[in-house]
């Protein structure tokens, strides 16, 4: 789901995975029409790592 919010919408999928700042910094390159591929790319490589990270921590927790 996340990932389609980030194809349509990519500021949004910045707060949902908690770095507001960076999606108002988002939502201005997404004003401009030439931005928003790039911020299209960001918001999908954010929610990539925000992924990685989940799971990383996940399994951390788990040899724990």
């Amino acid at each position: 789901m996340r990932l389609i919010l980030s194809l349509f919408f990519p500021f949004l999928t910045f707060f949902t995975i908690g770095r507001p700042i960076s999606g108002i910094v988002c939502l201005i390159l997404q004003i401009t029409l030439i931005g928003w591929i790039p911020a299209t790319i960001w918001s999908v490589y954010a929610l990539s790592q925000y992924n990685t990270d989940k799971k990383i921590a996940k399994s951390i927790s788990a040899s724990k």
